[in-house]
Protein backbone atom coordinates (compact mmCIF):
# COMPACT_ATOMS: atom_id res chain seq x y z
CA UNK A 1 0.00 0.00 0.00
CA UNK A 2 1.31 3.43 -0.86
CA UNK A 3 2.23 5.67 2.07
CA UNK A 4 1.56 9.39 1.67
CA UNK A 5 4.22 11.08 3.73
CA UNK A 6 4.27 14.39 5.50
CA UNK A 7 4.97 17.37 3.25
CA UNK A 8 8.71 17.38 2.56
CA UNK A 9 10.96 19.36 0.31
CA UNK A 10 11.82 17.86 -3.06
CA UNK A 11 15.45 17.67 -1.99
CA UNK A 12 14.59 15.66 1.13
CA UNK A 13 12.47 13.24 -0.86
CA UNK A 14 15.33 12.64 -3.27
CA UNK A 15 17.76 12.07 -0.41
CA UNK A 16 15.33 9.81 1.42
CA UNK A 17 14.66 7.63 -1.61
CA UNK A 18 18.40 7.34 -2.27
CA UNK A 19 18.90 6.32 1.35
CA UNK A 20 16.15 3.73 1.07
CA UNK A 21 18.01 1.96 -1.66
CA UNK A 22 21.65 2.34 -0.75
CA UNK A 23 22.33 3.95 2.66
CA UNK A 24 25.83 3.01 3.76
CA UNK A 25 26.74 5.79 6.18
CA UNK A 26 24.31 5.58 9.10
CA UNK A 27 26.57 3.59 11.41
CA UNK A 28 29.38 4.29 13.86
CA UNK A 29 32.59 2.84 15.28
CA UNK A 30 34.38 3.05 18.62
CA UNK A 31 36.38 5.97 17.21
CA UNK A 32 33.20 8.07 17.15
CA UNK A 33 32.98 8.06 20.95
CA UNK A 34 34.69 10.22 23.53
CA UNK A 35 37.78 8.38 24.74
CA UNK A 36 36.90 8.12 28.43
CA UNK A 37 39.46 6.66 30.81
CA UNK A 38 38.78 3.01 31.72
CA UNK A 39 39.93 3.43 35.34
CA UNK A 40 37.58 6.37 35.76
CA UNK A 41 34.79 4.29 34.21
CA UNK A 42 35.34 1.51 36.76
CA UNK A 43 35.15 4.08 39.57
CA UNK A 44 32.05 5.55 37.92
CA UNK A 45 30.39 2.14 37.95
CA UNK A 46 30.59 2.10 41.78
CA UNK A 47 29.37 5.69 42.10
CA UNK A 48 26.52 5.03 39.66
CA UNK A 49 25.09 2.36 41.96
CA UNK A 50 26.04 3.98 45.28
CA UNK A 51 23.14 5.54 47.19
CA UNK A 52 25.61 7.71 49.09
CA UNK A 53 25.18 10.29 46.30
CA UNK A 54 21.55 10.86 47.30
CA UNK A 55 20.34 13.08 50.10
CA UNK A 56 18.67 10.37 52.15
CA UNK A 57 21.08 7.68 50.90
CA UNK A 58 18.20 5.60 49.56
CA UNK A 59 18.48 5.91 45.76
CA UNK A 60 21.25 5.77 43.17
CA UNK A 61 21.61 6.62 39.49
CA UNK A 62 21.27 2.91 38.81
CA UNK A 63 17.88 2.73 40.50
CA UNK A 64 16.24 4.45 37.52
CA UNK A 65 18.82 3.38 34.92
CA UNK A 66 19.34 -0.23 35.85
CA UNK A 67 21.32 -2.80 33.89
CA UNK A 68 18.58 -5.40 34.25
CA UNK A 69 16.16 -2.92 32.64
CA UNK A 70 18.50 -1.93 29.79
CA UNK A 71 19.51 1.38 31.32
CA UNK A 72 16.04 2.67 32.15
CA UNK A 73 13.27 1.72 34.62
CA UNK A 74 10.52 0.26 32.42
CA UNK A 75 7.91 2.71 33.73
CA UNK A 76 6.16 5.62 32.07
CA UNK A 77 6.96 7.93 34.99
CA UNK A 78 9.41 6.84 37.63
CA UNK A 79 9.19 6.61 41.41
CA UNK A 80 12.12 8.58 42.71
CA UNK A 81 13.52 9.42 46.13
CA UNK A 82 11.49 7.80 48.91
CA UNK A 83 10.63 4.63 47.00
CA UNK A 84 12.27 1.22 47.15
CA UNK A 85 13.03 -1.50 44.64
CA UNK A 86 13.40 -1.11 40.89
CA UNK A 87 11.24 -0.92 37.79
CA UNK A 88 7.51 -1.62 37.75
CA UNK A 89 7.84 -3.32 41.15
CA UNK A 90 9.26 -0.23 42.82
CA UNK A 91 7.14 0.82 45.81
CA UNK A 92 6.29 4.46 46.58
CA UNK A 93 7.13 4.30 50.28
CA UNK A 94 4.77 5.00 53.13
CA UNK A 95 4.26 7.31 56.07
CA UNK A 96 6.06 10.65 56.13
CA UNK A 97 8.71 9.48 53.66
CA UNK A 98 6.33 8.36 50.91
CA UNK A 99 6.68 10.07 47.54
CA UNK A 100 4.52 13.13 46.95
CA UNK A 101 4.64 12.97 43.14
CA UNK A 102 5.86 10.82 40.30
CA UNK A 103 8.92 11.90 38.30
CA UNK A 104 7.34 14.08 35.59
CA UNK A 105 9.12 12.55 32.59
CA UNK A 106 10.19 9.13 31.40
CA UNK A 107 13.67 7.96 32.41
CA UNK A 108 15.65 8.24 29.15
CA UNK A 109 17.83 5.39 27.94
CA UNK A 110 21.62 5.77 28.14
CA UNK A 111 22.63 4.21 24.84
CA UNK A 112 25.47 5.94 22.98
CA UNK A 113 25.40 9.13 25.05
CA UNK A 114 29.19 9.18 24.86
CA UNK A 115 29.05 9.64 21.08
CA UNK A 116 30.92 12.77 20.02
CA UNK A 117 27.89 14.11 18.13
CA UNK A 118 25.64 14.24 21.22
CA UNK A 119 25.14 17.92 21.99
CA UNK A 120 22.05 18.08 24.25
CA UNK A 121 20.59 15.93 27.03
CA UNK A 122 17.27 15.62 28.86
CA UNK A 123 13.99 15.53 26.95
CA UNK A 124 13.96 19.33 26.72
CA UNK A 125 17.68 19.76 26.03
CA UNK A 126 18.23 21.84 29.14
CA UNK A 127 21.84 20.63 29.31
CA UNK A 128 23.52 21.59 26.07
CA UNK A 129 27.10 21.79 24.80
CA UNK A 130 27.90 25.29 23.59
CA UNK A 131 31.29 24.77 21.98
CA UNK A 132 32.71 22.28 19.50
CA UNK A 133 35.12 20.81 22.05
CA UNK A 134 32.36 19.94 24.51
CA UNK A 135 33.98 21.89 27.33
CA UNK A 136 31.32 24.58 27.88
CA UNK A 137 27.69 23.96 28.64
CA UNK A 138 24.39 25.77 28.97
CA UNK A 139 22.60 24.26 31.98
CA UNK A 140 20.06 25.20 34.67
CA UNK A 141 23.01 26.04 36.94
CA UNK A 142 24.16 28.87 34.68
CA UNK A 143 27.38 30.45 35.93
CA UNK A 144 27.31 28.19 39.00
CA UNK A 145 28.21 25.12 36.94
CA UNK A 146 31.67 23.97 38.09
CA UNK A 147 34.59 24.09 35.67
CA UNK A 148 36.53 21.02 34.57
CA UNK A 149 33.68 18.75 33.50
CA UNK A 150 34.91 16.30 30.87
CA UNK A 151 31.76 16.11 28.73
CA UNK A 152 28.10 16.93 28.40
CA UNK A 153 27.50 13.60 30.16
CA UNK A 154 29.33 14.90 33.22
CA UNK A 155 27.31 18.12 33.17
CA UNK A 156 24.09 16.13 32.98
CA UNK A 157 25.09 13.85 35.86
CA UNK A 158 24.97 16.76 38.31
CA UNK A 159 21.26 17.46 38.00
CA UNK A 160 19.56 14.27 39.19
CA UNK A 161 21.60 14.77 42.37
CA UNK A 162 20.18 18.28 42.78
CA UNK A 163 16.55 17.26 42.19
CA UNK A 164 14.51 16.82 45.36
CA UNK A 165 12.18 14.29 43.75
CA UNK A 166 14.93 12.29 42.06
CA UNK A 167 17.85 12.04 44.51
CA UNK A 168 18.22 14.97 46.92
CA UNK A 169 15.10 14.53 49.03
CA UNK A 170 13.00 17.22 50.65
CA UNK A 171 14.66 20.18 52.43
CA UNK A 172 13.30 19.10 55.81
CA UNK A 173 14.65 15.55 55.43
CA UNK A 174 18.43 16.00 55.15
CA UNK A 175 21.07 18.75 54.82
CA UNK A 176 21.81 17.90 51.18
CA UNK A 177 18.17 18.34 50.19
CA UNK A 178 18.02 21.59 52.15
CA UNK A 179 21.13 22.92 50.42
CA UNK A 180 19.87 22.09 46.92
CA UNK A 181 16.48 23.59 47.77
CA UNK A 182 18.19 26.84 48.67
CA UNK A 183 20.37 26.99 45.56
CA UNK A 184 20.89 24.57 42.69
CA UNK A 185 24.63 24.10 43.30
CA UNK A 186 24.83 24.24 47.09
CA UNK A 187 24.52 20.51 47.69
CA UNK A 188 27.31 19.39 45.35
CA UNK A 189 30.11 20.10 47.82
CA UNK A 190 28.14 18.25 50.49
CA UNK A 191 27.84 15.19 48.24
CA UNK A 192 31.61 15.32 47.63
CA UNK A 193 32.31 15.54 51.37
CA UNK A 194 30.11 12.52 51.93
CA UNK A 195 32.30 10.63 49.45
CA UNK A 196 35.34 11.87 51.39
CA UNK A 197 33.98 10.03 54.40
CA UNK A 198 33.98 6.65 52.63
CA UNK A 199 37.60 5.42 52.97
CA UNK A 200 37.65 3.01 50.02
CA UNK A 201 36.85 5.76 47.55
CA UNK A 202 40.00 7.81 48.18
CA UNK A 203 42.54 5.37 46.68
CA UNK A 204 40.17 4.73 43.77
CA UNK A 205 40.02 8.46 42.95
CA UNK A 206 43.81 8.79 43.33
CA UNK A 207 44.28 5.90 40.88
CA UNK A 208 41.74 7.32 38.41
CA UNK A 209 42.70 11.01 38.38
CA UNK A 210 46.40 12.00 38.22
CA UNK A 211 45.78 15.40 39.85
CA UNK A 212 44.06 13.86 42.88
CA UNK A 213 46.70 13.38 45.58
CA UNK A 214 44.56 13.21 48.70
CA UNK A 215 40.94 13.14 49.79
CA UNK A 216 40.58 16.94 49.73
CA UNK A 217 41.22 16.92 45.96
CA UNK A 218 38.03 14.96 45.33
CA UNK A 219 35.28 17.35 44.24
CA UNK A 220 31.93 17.02 42.56
CA UNK A 221 33.78 17.48 39.24
CA UNK A 222 35.74 14.24 39.66
CA UNK A 223 32.57 12.46 40.77
CA UNK A 224 30.65 13.68 37.70
CA UNK A 225 33.56 12.91 35.37
CA UNK A 226 33.77 9.34 36.69
CA UNK A 227 30.02 8.88 36.23
CA UNK A 228 30.33 10.20 32.67
CA UNK A 229 33.21 7.84 31.92
CA UNK A 230 31.13 4.88 33.08
CA UNK A 231 27.98 5.85 31.19
CA UNK A 232 29.91 6.79 28.06
CA UNK A 233 31.94 3.56 27.99
CA UNK A 234 29.27 1.18 29.23
CA UNK A 235 26.30 1.92 26.97
CA UNK A 236 27.96 1.85 23.55
CA UNK A 237 26.01 -0.12 20.97
CA UNK A 238 26.58 -0.27 17.23
CA UNK A 239 26.52 -3.96 16.31
CA UNK A 240 22.88 -4.34 15.28
CA UNK A 241 21.67 -6.27 12.22
CA UNK A 242 21.25 -2.88 10.57
CA UNK A 243 24.94 -2.11 11.20
CA UNK A 244 25.84 -5.43 9.59
CA UNK A 245 23.72 -4.42 6.60
CA UNK A 246 25.52 -1.06 6.35
CA UNK A 247 29.04 -2.41 6.85
CA UNK A 248 28.88 -5.79 5.17
CA UNK A 249 25.72 -5.87 3.10
CA UNK A 250 24.27 -8.62 5.29
CA UNK A 251 20.61 -8.99 4.35
CA UNK A 252 17.99 -7.94 6.85
CA UNK A 253 14.91 -10.11 7.43
CA UNK A 254 12.36 -9.46 4.71
CA UNK A 255 9.95 -7.50 6.91
CA UNK A 256 12.78 -5.37 8.34
CA UNK A 257 14.05 -4.67 4.83
CA UNK A 258 10.61 -3.49 3.75
CA UNK A 259 10.51 -1.38 6.91
CA UNK A 260 13.94 0.08 6.16
CA UNK A 261 12.79 1.18 2.75
CA UNK A 262 9.68 2.79 4.21
CA UNK A 263 11.66 4.39 7.06
CA UNK A 264 14.20 6.05 4.76
CA UNK A 265 11.74 6.53 1.93
CA UNK A 266 8.06 7.30 1.66
CA UNK A 267 7.19 7.14 5.37
CA UNK A 268 9.55 10.05 6.03
CA UNK A 269 10.80 8.74 9.41
CA UNK A 270 14.38 9.68 8.54
CA UNK A 271 13.42 13.33 8.25
CA UNK A 272 13.99 13.52 12.02
CA UNK A 273 15.56 10.15 12.85
CA UNK A 274 18.71 10.43 10.81
CA UNK A 275 22.47 10.15 11.12
CA UNK A 276 24.37 7.46 13.03
CA UNK A 277 22.34 8.15 16.19
CA UNK A 278 19.03 8.07 14.30
CA UNK A 279 18.24 11.51 15.72
CA UNK A 280 18.50 15.01 14.33
CA UNK A 281 18.89 16.14 17.97
CA UNK A 282 16.34 18.83 17.26
CA UNK A 283 13.00 19.43 19.00
CA UNK A 284 9.58 18.57 17.64
CA UNK A 285 5.97 18.61 18.78
CA UNK A 286 4.35 15.26 18.02
CA UNK A 287 1.19 15.33 20.14
CA UNK A 288 2.01 12.87 22.93
CA UNK A 289 -0.85 12.89 25.51
CA UNK A 290 -0.11 14.62 28.81
CA UNK A 291 -0.50 13.01 32.22
CA UNK A 292 1.26 12.82 35.56
CA UNK A 293 2.52 15.76 37.64
CA UNK A 294 3.92 17.77 34.73
CA UNK A 295 6.67 20.34 35.15
CA UNK A 296 4.63 23.55 35.33
CA UNK A 297 1.36 24.52 36.96
CA UNK A 298 -1.70 22.36 36.42
CA UNK A 299 0.29 19.26 35.39
CA UNK A 300 1.27 20.83 32.09
CA UNK A 301 4.53 20.00 30.34
CA UNK A 302 5.40 22.61 27.74
CA UNK A 303 8.62 20.88 26.69
CA UNK A 304 11.46 22.89 25.19
CA UNK A 305 9.65 26.16 25.88
CA UNK A 306 10.34 25.73 29.59
CA UNK A 307 14.07 26.00 28.80
CA UNK A 308 14.06 28.65 26.07
CA UNK A 309 11.02 30.75 27.01
CA UNK A 310 10.17 30.84 23.31
CA UNK A 311 6.46 30.16 22.58
CA UNK A 312 7.51 28.60 19.27
CA UNK A 313 9.06 25.79 21.32
CA UNK A 314 5.83 24.87 23.12
CA UNK A 315 5.30 21.10 23.46
CA UNK A 316 8.50 20.31 21.58
CA UNK A 317 10.78 17.54 22.84
CA UNK A 318 14.17 16.28 21.71
CA UNK A 319 14.14 13.62 19.01
CA UNK A 320 15.21 10.39 20.74
CA UNK A 321 17.85 8.12 19.28
CA UNK A 322 16.34 4.93 17.90
CA UNK A 323 19.31 2.69 18.56
CA UNK A 324 18.17 -0.11 20.87
CA UNK A 325 14.74 1.51 20.89
CA UNK A 326 13.13 -1.91 21.25
CA UNK A 327 14.78 -2.12 24.70
CA UNK A 328 13.82 1.38 25.81
CA UNK A 329 10.04 1.36 26.27
CA UNK A 330 7.63 2.74 27.16
CA UNK A 331 7.80 5.53 24.56
CA UNK A 332 7.32 9.29 24.42
CA UNK A 333 8.73 11.93 26.76
CA UNK A 334 6.36 10.63 29.44
CA UNK A 335 6.19 7.00 28.38
CA UNK A 336 2.63 7.30 27.09
CA UNK A 337 2.92 4.40 24.64
CA UNK A 338 3.72 0.91 25.90
CA UNK A 339 4.95 -0.74 22.69
CA UNK A 340 6.89 0.11 19.56
CA UNK A 341 3.80 -0.61 17.50
CA UNK A 342 1.85 1.95 19.55
CA UNK A 343 4.40 4.73 19.05
CA UNK A 344 4.79 3.94 15.34
CA UNK A 345 1.01 4.11 14.94
CA UNK A 346 0.96 7.39 16.86
CA UNK A 347 3.58 8.96 14.61
CA UNK A 348 1.54 7.93 11.56
CA UNK A 349 -1.51 9.85 12.80
CA UNK A 350 -0.85 11.86 16.01
CA UNK A 351 -4.25 13.56 16.20
CA UNK A 352 -6.24 10.34 15.99
CA UNK A 353 -3.82 8.52 18.28
CA UNK A 354 -4.10 11.30 20.86
CA UNK A 355 -7.90 11.04 20.74
CA UNK A 356 -7.84 7.28 21.12
CA UNK A 357 -5.23 7.13 23.89
CA UNK A 358 -6.40 5.50 27.12
CA UNK A 359 -4.92 5.89 30.63
CA UNK A 360 -4.40 2.15 30.94
CA UNK A 361 -1.75 2.42 28.22
CA UNK A 362 0.55 4.16 30.72
CA UNK A 363 2.87 1.95 32.75
CA UNK A 364 2.16 3.52 36.14
CA UNK A 365 2.25 1.48 39.33
CA UNK A 366 -0.97 2.32 41.17
CA UNK A 367 -0.42 4.80 44.01
CA UNK A 368 -3.67 5.54 45.82
CA UNK A 369 -2.85 9.08 46.91
CA UNK A 370 -1.64 10.09 43.43
CA UNK A 371 -4.26 8.42 41.24
CA UNK A 372 -6.87 11.22 41.47
CA UNK A 373 -4.45 13.58 39.73
CA UNK A 374 -2.56 11.17 37.46
CA UNK A 375 -4.85 11.74 34.47
CA UNK A 376 -6.48 15.05 35.26
CA UNK A 377 -5.35 16.60 31.97
CA UNK A 378 -6.51 13.77 29.73
CA UNK A 379 -10.00 15.29 29.51
CA UNK A 380 -8.84 18.92 29.53
CA UNK A 381 -10.11 20.15 26.16
CA UNK A 382 -8.17 23.41 26.24
CA UNK A 383 -4.83 21.68 26.87
CA UNK A 384 -5.56 19.09 24.20
CA UNK A 385 -6.23 21.86 21.68
CA UNK A 386 -2.98 23.60 22.66
CA UNK A 387 -1.00 20.39 22.17
CA UNK A 388 -2.60 19.49 18.85
CA UNK A 389 -2.42 23.03 17.48
CA UNK A 390 1.37 22.82 17.83
CA UNK A 391 1.70 19.55 15.91
CA UNK A 392 4.53 19.50 13.37
CA UNK A 393 3.49 16.23 11.75
CA UNK A 394 0.49 15.38 9.63
CA UNK A 395 -1.27 12.10 8.94
CA UNK A 396 0.25 9.46 6.74
CA UNK A 397 -1.88 6.63 5.37
CA UNK A 398 -0.32 3.26 6.14
CA UNK A 399 -1.58 -0.28 6.36
CA UNK A 400 -1.11 -2.43 9.45
CA UNK A 401 1.43 -4.38 7.43
CA UNK A 402 3.40 -1.17 6.75
CA UNK A 403 3.46 -0.33 10.45
CA UNK A 404 4.58 -3.85 11.31
CA UNK A 405 7.39 -3.62 8.77
CA UNK A 406 8.61 -0.33 10.25
CA UNK A 407 8.47 -1.95 13.68
CA UNK A 408 10.54 -4.85 12.35
CA UNK A 409 13.16 -2.41 11.10
CA UNK A 410 13.28 -0.70 14.49
CA UNK A 411 13.91 -4.09 16.07
CA UNK A 412 16.81 -4.50 13.65
CA UNK A 413 18.46 -1.51 15.38
CA UNK A 414 19.01 -3.56 18.55
CA UNK A 415 22.68 -4.27 19.23
CA UNK A 416 23.57 -7.94 19.28
CA UNK A 417 25.68 -7.43 22.43
CA UNK A 418 23.30 -4.97 24.12
CA UNK A 419 22.63 -7.47 26.90
CA UNK A 420 26.36 -8.09 27.49
CA UNK A 421 27.75 -4.79 28.67
CA UNK A 422 31.39 -4.68 29.81
CA UNK A 423 31.07 -3.78 33.51
CA UNK A 424 27.47 -4.33 34.48
CA UNK A 425 26.05 -3.90 37.97
CA UNK A 426 28.46 -4.18 40.91
CA UNK A 427 27.56 -6.58 43.72
CA UNK A 428 28.62 -4.05 46.35
CA UNK A 429 29.76 -0.43 46.63
CA UNK A 430 32.29 1.27 48.94
CA UNK A 431 29.64 2.91 51.14
CA UNK A 432 28.28 -0.50 52.10
CA UNK A 433 24.76 0.66 51.25
CA UNK A 434 22.55 -1.90 49.48
CA UNK A 435 22.82 -2.07 45.69
CA UNK A 436 19.51 -2.12 43.83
Amino acid sequence: MRIFSNPLTALFLILAMNAAGSARSETMTAADFIAFDATQAKLGQLLFYDKALSGNQNISCGTCHHHSLDGTDGMSLGIGEGGSGIGPNRSPGDGVTRISARIPRNAPALWNLGHRDVRALFHDGRVEATDAKGARFDTPAGARLPMGLNSILAAQALFPMSSGAEMAGAPDENPVGAAFSDQIDKGWDMVAKRVHGIPDYTPAFIAAFPHVKNVEDITIVEIANALAAFIGNEWQSFDSPYDDWVKHGTALPEDAERGRQLFFGEAGCAQCHNGPLFSDQDYHSVGVPTFGPGRVEGQRDIGRMETTGNPDDAYKFRTPSLRNVALSGPYGHNGAFPTLKDIVRHMANPAVSHAQWQPDMAALPKIAWLQPDDFRLVTDTAETLRILSNLETTQIVASEADLEDIEAFLNALTGQTAKKLPLGRPSEVPSGLPVD
